[in-house]
Order: structure tokens, then C-alpha cells, then sequence
């Protein structure tokens, strides 16, 4: 070969060799974040781009996450065997779209009749959840963390009025994770799909009624132009935690300081973004009523106490489920569960009975 020859090949190669692994070069990374949501969705996926965001800044930008809405690299309920095969490093979701991996992982997002969304992260921080949610998700390669909750979510939007426990046999109904369950053991055909699904199969009269998460984003979606009656308290879900997984083997290659950037990142959005839904829920909710003449309805109590009836049920199931992991999950959860539904008659729930009483201010 002759010699400028050979000098060409070697700077190619040498191009080739720095191009190939831009972000050791550079002392970055790019991270690829899949989300169960389309992009912008308000609530979850506004959350999803402040996390990924809030990553990129808190590592000092040697970590840039690029965000893909649900269906722009994996379908939404794709995420989670996408992260743990590594085809993205991270998602961002909900724990309860993946009882399918184990019924353990519904305990993490919301439980019928369980925690509120403070109480929610209580368990996770103080009362060995936290622990708990790490072995699990670690079964499947990945390290996992809360980033944000919902709030309380609603009922739902029916088509029709529910008067009795009898109106909701073989009702089709949209929900997910343990109140599916719940649902089911009143004998309501309970079907799981996403929040554009959902619209169009109440449209089509393939659903009589469904949920989605409260007046903000249920907005944004258009329930009111299909379903009129706005039924609460979402029982089925006290608050429901959102969560961001990261890939286990790309988390443990980071150096402690940007572990410590993304454990923060999720951790530092979690009050923001609850009390943003808790806000503007509380903004959209009377112009549902005024300007698109939604009905709010209360459920009757019989219903009420036939969902905490089978729900309890539901965890009963749980406690003596075949995975022993599981059952100390529900355990954990019911010890603090227990604690703090103990102490809340005299902490927000007297304070929320006595601002609710008739007086001067």
C-alpha cells in the first residue's frame, strides 16, 4: 500500500472510530425515554417532558433524554419490555398497566380504596415500599422510581345513569389495574385501552362507560361529547402514581452523581406534578358543567360499599397469591394502610369536614 494511501485509510478509520461513540467522546449520553402517552397529553404526558427535561438539566446535560410519545418508537403499552431489553433506556407510565408482569406491580400505582397520593409516596419513602418496588422491578432489568401522581381520579363518563349495584352488570367499562378487578366482581365487562381508544369505542357504543383520570386531561380527550354524566369519587383510584423505570444496566453504569441526578429528577417532579393536576382539575371541572352541560353525579352509596366489598375481595385474593413477593407487598401496603387511616379523623379529613361547614369567610 502506498503510503498516502495507507494515510488516508487510517484517517478515515480514525474518523469512523470518534463518530462511532460520540458520547463517550463527549462525556455524554443520549437516553431514548418511551411513554405510554401521546406527546403533550395534558397531565401524564406534559409529565413525561418535564422528567425527561429535568434529567437533561440535572446531569448538567451529560445525560440528554429525547422523548418518544407513545407509538413513535414502541406502541405505549410496549414500554415496559422495551426498557428491560434495552431498546430504550427509560420509560414513563403508569404501574398499573402491567399486572401481566405480576400482580405485585399493581400495588405501586393505585389501589381500590387505598392511599391518597401524599400517602402514596408516605409508604414508598417510610414505610419500606420503596424496598419493595425495587425487588420487584428488578426481576425484569430495572430500576424504578415515582415521578408523580394523579390525585383522585373519577369514576368516569357513563351514558347512562347508575341508580343501583344492579345498573353496572355486564355495564362495558373502561379501567385498569386492580379496579379491573374490582369491577369485574360486580359483573362489569371491564375492557383496558388508552385514552384515544377510549373515546372512540364510546363513540362507537363498543363501551357504555369508562375512566380515564379526571377533569384536566379528560377534557382535553373530549369524553363530553360522548357521555354526559360525570360520576364520582374514583374509588377505584385514590391517587395513581406515575413512574419512570430506567434500563438496570444502563442506571449502574452511570457514575453515583448521575444516578443521583435521575433518582432526584423523579423525585423533585412528583409534588409539582400532582398538585398541577390537582389545580387544574379543579379549573376545568366548571367549565365541563357550564360550557359543555356535563352532568356531575355522585354514585349512590349501595355502589360505593359493593366496590369496597369487592375490593376487599380483591386484596384478599392478593394476600394468598402463589408469588411471595407479592404477598409481603400487600402486606406492607395494608400495615400502612392501616396506620395512616388511623390517624387521618383527625388530621386532613377534620380539617377538610371543618372547611367544608357553613360560616363567614
Amino acid at each position: 500500500m502506498k503510503r498516502r494511501d495507507f494515510l488516508k485509510t487510517a484517517a478515515v478509520g480514525a474518523a469512523a472510530s470518534t463518530l462511532a461513540t460520540p458520547a463517550l467522546a463527549s462525556g455524554k449520553r443520549q437516553w431514548k425515554m418511551v411513554t405510554a402517552w401521546p406527546k403533550n397529553l395534558p397531565g401524564p404526558g406534559v409529565a413525561a417532558q418535564k422528567l425527561a427535561d429535568r434529567i437533561t438539566a440535572l446531569s448538567g446535560g451529560k445525560i440528554e433524554v429525547k422523548l418518544y410519545a407513545a407509538g413513535e418508537l414502541v406502541p405505549g403499552r410496549g414500554v415496559f419490555d422495551a426498557v428491560s431489553q434495552g431498546t430504550a433506556e427509560l420509560y414513563h407510565a403508569v404501574p398499573a398497566y402491567w399486572g401481566s408482569k405480576s400482580k405485585g406491580i399493581l400495588m405501586f400505582g393505585s389501589q381500590p380504596f387505598g392511599l391518597r397520593a401524599d400517602e402514596q409516596v408516605g409508604w414508598m419513602t417510610h414505610g419500606g415500599g420503596q424496598a419493595l418496588y425495587d425487588e420487584m422491578y428488578g426481576r425484569f432489568g430495572l430500576k424504578p422510581f415515582l415521578c408523580g401522581n394523579s390525585g383522585p381520579q373519577w369514576a368516569g363518563w357513563f351514558k347512562k345513569e347508575i341508580n343501583s349495584v344492579d345498573d353496572l352488570k355486564g355495564l362495558r367499562y373502561r379501567t385498569t389495574g386492580l379496579a379491573s378487578e374490582m369491577c369485574a366482581k360486580l359483573g362489569m365487562a371491564v375492557q383496558a385501552m388508552g385514552g384515544r381508544a377510549m373515546f372512540q369505542a364510546l363513540q362507537s357504543g363498543a363501551l357504555d362507560a369508562g375512566e380515564f383520570i379526571g377533569p384536566w386531561t379528560d377534557s382535553a380527550l373530549g369524553f363530553y361529547q360522548v357521555a354526559k354524566n360525570y360520576y364520582w369519587p374514583g374509588v377505584g383510584e385514590p391517587s395513581s402514581a406515575e413512574e419512570c423505570a430506567v434500563n438496570a444496566k444502563a442506571f449502574a453504569e452511570l457514575d453515583d452523581d448521575l444516578k443521583q441526578a435521575v433518582s432526584y429528577a423523579c423525585e423533585s417532579l412528583y409534588n409539582p406534578v400532582w398538585t398541577e393536576y390537582t389545580t387544574k382539575h379543579a379549573l376545568a371541572l366548571p367549565k365541563l358543567v357550564a360550557e359543555q352541560g356535563v352532568q356531575v353525579k355522585k354514585l349512590p352509596e349501595d355502589v360505593i360499599l359493593a366496590m369496597g366489598n369487592a375490593a376487599g375481595e380483591v386484596i384478599a385474593d392478593l394476600r394468598e397469591d402463589e408469588d411471595e413477593l407479592t404477598r409481603r407487598i400487600v402486606e406492607s401496603f395494608l400495615t400502612y394502610r392501616k396506620s395512616i387511616a388511623d390517624y387521618m379523623p383527625y388530621a386532613d379529613n377534620g380539617q377538610m369536614n371543618a372547611r367544608a361547614l357553613n360560616y363567614k369567610y
